[in-house]
């Protein structure tokens, strides 16, 4: 049985239009004990203006364990999510991240399959995310880095297709991130997959959905961004939770929502459960 923590995604402050060090600071003043860093290729103009949270891959990986350091706070894991069935794209991203991860001291890197190409079809896409992934874990192994696969897109909207994916690569480094916000609007039972997935779960996005998200888009959606402050929508955190504590191995709970005051009500409602 592994222990819990409580760790916030860096998209809390991403309408607040300041960078990734100010994020982590914040993090750490609502009592967060973890985050979970969002990394890009290249270099993107708000992030380098100090207006958005994401950090560059070009950028030393010890930028980001530094401001945590500094923060005292710790890294859960990196938001690296990219299109697995465009290895042109997806391989050498994931790579990348899982050497940046290894640096600065993540340890999981997450992802889903990303959006398709238009002109493929499912077979071949699962031979190109076969493709990635395994590209991918051939990297991550030696540095005991773990791969996270999320439910998002078009394949992992059912549990039977991230079993699916999961299955492409037979390694000890993949496993599964697992999203409570869109297991639940894929029109899912949230808590069965979370069942389904313990055995393999790495790390968690705590993500709450609004009644009137519910109302709105369950069934007609693969996910969504972020969602509302854990314990104002419709999941039930106590049961998560206990569902979490049965996993093999120590468990973050990454909350996903969109505005500090969301993180900062978030992380009363968790507490409050977890102890």
């Amino acid at each position: 049985m592994g222990k819990l923590g409580i760790g916030i995604n860096m998209e809390f402050v991403r309408h607040d239009d300041k960078n990734f060090e100010w994020g982590v600071e914040k993090a750490a003043a609502l009592g967060y004990a973890y985050v979970e860093p969002m990394v890009h290729w290249g270099r993107e103009l708000l992030s380098e203006a100090g207006y958005f949270h994401s950090v560059s891959m070009l950028d030393d990986p010890f930028r980001v364990s530094r401001a945590c350091e500094k923060a005292g706070i710790l890294i859960s894991g990196l938001s690296s999510h990219t299109p697995l069935c465009r290895p042109e794209i997806g391989a050498e991203y994931l790579k990348q991240a899982v050497r940046f991860a290894a640096e600065c001291g993540a340890p999981v890197v997450n992802t889903d399959e990303g959006p398709k190409p238009k002109w493929t079809t499912a077979e071949e896409d699962h031979v190109l995310m076969k493709y990635t992934l395994r590209e991918t874990v051939s990297v991550a192994e030696p540095r005991e880095i773990l791969i996270g696969l999320e439910p998002h897109q078009q394949y992992s909207k059912c549990p039977e297709g991230l079993d699916r994916i999961l299955g492409l690569v037979d390694s000890p480094a993949l496993g599964i991130n697992f999203d409570t916000g869109n297991g639940y609007l894929c029109g899912h039972d949230p808590y069965a997959w979370l069942e389904r997935v313990l055995p393999r779960l790495v790390h968690l996005h705590a993500k709450d959905i609004s009644i009137g998200q519910s109302d709105g888009e369950r069934g007609k959606v693969t996910g969504t961004p972020v969602g509302c402050a854990c314990g104002e929508g419709v999941i039930d955190w106590k049961r998560v939770i206990e569902l979490c504590r049965r996993a093999p191995r120590d468990i973050v709970l990454s909350v996903e929502c969109g505005t500090v005051e969301q993180a900062e009500r978030s992380i009363k409602h968790l507490k409050a459960l977890i102890g």
